[in-house]
Protein backbone atom coordinates (compact mmCIF):
# COMPACT_ATOMS: atom_id res chain seq x y z
CA UNK A 1 0.00 0.00 0.00
CA UNK A 2 1.50 3.32 -0.92
CA UNK A 3 1.18 6.22 1.65
CA UNK A 4 0.25 9.76 0.39
CA UNK A 5 3.00 11.80 1.16
CA UNK A 6 1.92 14.94 -1.01
CA UNK A 7 0.45 16.62 1.87
CA UNK A 8 3.46 16.76 3.81
CA UNK A 9 5.36 20.12 3.13
CA UNK A 10 9.59 19.65 1.95
CA UNK A 11 11.90 21.14 4.03
CA UNK A 12 14.92 21.17 4.12
CA UNK A 13 16.80 21.50 7.39
CA UNK A 14 13.55 21.18 9.43
CA UNK A 15 13.12 25.35 9.46
CA UNK A 16 15.97 25.56 11.97
CA UNK A 17 17.95 28.32 9.81
CA UNK A 18 14.74 30.72 10.26
CA UNK A 19 14.32 30.29 13.85
CA UNK A 20 18.47 30.86 14.52
CA UNK A 21 18.37 34.21 12.36
CA UNK A 22 14.94 35.02 14.38
CA UNK A 23 17.23 34.57 17.95
CA UNK A 24 20.26 36.29 16.80
CA UNK A 25 18.07 39.34 15.56
CA UNK A 26 16.43 39.48 18.90
CA UNK A 27 19.61 39.09 20.40
CA UNK A 28 21.05 41.99 18.37
CA UNK A 29 18.06 44.60 18.79
CA UNK A 30 18.20 43.52 22.83
CA UNK A 31 22.30 44.25 22.50
CA UNK A 32 21.74 47.35 20.76
CA UNK A 33 19.22 48.75 23.11
CA UNK A 34 21.74 48.26 26.26
CA UNK A 35 24.47 49.79 24.28
CA UNK A 36 26.64 46.51 23.17
CA UNK A 37 27.15 47.73 19.68
CA UNK A 38 30.06 44.85 19.34
CA UNK A 39 27.65 42.33 20.26
CA UNK A 40 24.61 43.35 18.45
CA UNK A 41 26.53 43.64 15.50
CA UNK A 42 28.00 40.23 15.31
CA UNK A 43 24.63 39.47 16.10
CA UNK A 44 22.74 40.94 13.02
CA UNK A 45 25.53 39.09 11.07
CA UNK A 46 25.08 36.12 12.43
CA UNK A 47 21.15 36.62 11.71
CA UNK A 48 21.54 37.96 7.86
CA UNK A 49 23.94 34.73 7.11
CA UNK A 50 21.14 32.07 8.45
CA UNK A 51 18.59 34.39 6.61
CA UNK A 52 20.78 33.61 3.23
CA UNK A 53 21.06 30.14 3.84
CA UNK A 54 17.16 29.64 4.54
CA UNK A 55 16.43 31.59 1.12
CA UNK A 56 19.14 29.21 -0.81
CA UNK A 57 17.78 26.43 0.69
CA UNK A 58 13.96 27.22 0.31
CA UNK A 59 14.73 27.78 -3.52
CA UNK A 60 16.53 24.38 -3.89
CA UNK A 61 13.40 22.52 -1.92
CA UNK A 62 10.84 24.16 -4.59
CA UNK A 63 13.30 23.38 -7.01
CA UNK A 64 13.55 20.33 -6.13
Amino acid sequence: MLENTSSMPLQVGGGSFLYWALIFFILAIVAAAVGARGVAGISMEIARIFVLIFIILAIVALLL
